[in-house]
């Protein structure tokens, strides 16, 4: 599995161009490969189906994973949310153990995205609340057979939920996601 992180979306557009790159750099595509969707939304290439994909984008940020298999991930930016988002998405226990970490805003961040990336690696949607979705409270770790990871940088917190560990993160600048062909990214 491979990770590719791009610090500075001015539009969506810019998610589908770090697709793009990714898919260049991976699986040697000249350009972005048509996109379709399934019943509950997970994106995939009905030409190259046994190219595994997700995509993910918040605030400034994107977050990209290709692998063999199915992959989800989620990227949140670090930023006020409303008192009561802990209660929405996290079980008894998760809230627990939030409010023993050091840093609850970073643990309440890291739980809701390895959730939102467990949904999207199975891609059955969020046909259960969150707070019912099991998730791993280490950072990175192989629960109910996936493995979890969590990412942080200035700004973000990330996750990953795949059957393999990252094996790299790509930062993408600017200048490598201007000159691609991402114009099958529609959907």
């Amino acid at each position: 599995m491979e990770l590719f992180f791009y610090p500075d979306i001015t539009e969506k557009a810019d998610a589908y161009a770090l697709l793009a790159y990714a898919v260049q750099k991976v699986y040697s595509l000249d350009s972005l490969p048509a996109i379709s969707r399934t019943e509950h939304g997970k994106p995939f290439f009905p030409d190259h189906p046994q190219l595994q994909f997700n995509l993910s984008h918040s605030g400034r940020f994107a977050l990209c994973a290709l692998d063999d298999f199915p992959v989800g991930v989620d990227i949140e930016c670090v930023r006020p949310h409303h008192p009561r988002l802990a209660q929405r998405i996290c079980s008894p226990a998760e809230l627990e153990w939030i409010n023993v970490q050091a840093d609850p805003q970073r643990a309440l961040l890291s739980l809701w995205t390895k959730k939102e990336a467990r949904v999207k690696q199975d891609g059955c949607g969020l046909t259960i609340p969150l707070r019912e979705i099991s998730v791993s409270f280490d950072e990175d770790a192989d629960w109910d057979g996936l493995h979890f990871c969590s990412l942080y940088g200035h700004g973000w917190v990330g996750a990953v939920c795949g059957h393999s560990s990252p094996t790299a993160l790509h930062t993408v600048t600017a200048d490598r996601l201007k000159k691609l062909d991402t114009t099958n990214h529609k959907c």
